[in-house]
């Protein structure tokens, strides 16, 4: 069976209390620290129990044995307080800079015959007709001409 008593030098609660209370960090990271600190069970008599700490730092038992398993995993605190960067977007961005431009030149062209101007639900809607992308918001088409400082006349 896997042994998971931590059990913290005074160095790494010195570490930890100082993250907790100085500088600038992720809540979810100090979180984390403070979770470890009531963990820790060397020097104490009475230690806190696990609903207890759950509770008094509003998290689920599961948060709190993920947050122990990864504590117990790290080579070091400083790995352990440090959130690992993505490689790549949860999701591509869908508006390219060539879809930009595309959306940009049919917001400048000929309105088509019937319109007085061009909406923004008007252009989402013949850009997928033509075959630029395979759906677009009018939101997403508003923040473009937004962005390039177009407006619809």
């Amino acid at each position: 069976m896997e042994n998971n008593t931590i059990m913290l030098s005074d160095k790494q609660c010195e570490e930890l209390k100082k993250f907790t209370k100085s500088g600038n960090h992720n809540a979810h990271l100090i979180t984390r620290a403070r979770v470890i600190l009531a963990l820790n069970r060397k020097n104490k008599v009475r230690t806190l129990r696990i609903n207890d700490i759950c509770e008094q730092e509003r998290i689920s038992r599961q948060a709190l044995s993920d947050i122990r398993k990864d504590f117990l995993k790290a080579p070091s605190i400083e790995m352990f307080l440090t959130r690992k960067k993505r490689e790549t977007p949860p999701n591509q961005p869908k508006i390219t800079g060539e879809i930009e431009a595309k959306i940009i030149a049919t917001a400048c062209s000929q309105v088509p015959e019937g319109y007085a101007r061009w909406t923004v639900r008007h252009l989402a809607n013949r850009i997928v007709e033509l075959g630029y992308i395979e759906s677009i918001s009018f939101k997403s088409v508003q923040t473009v001409l937004k962005k390039r400082n177009i407006v619809l006349t």
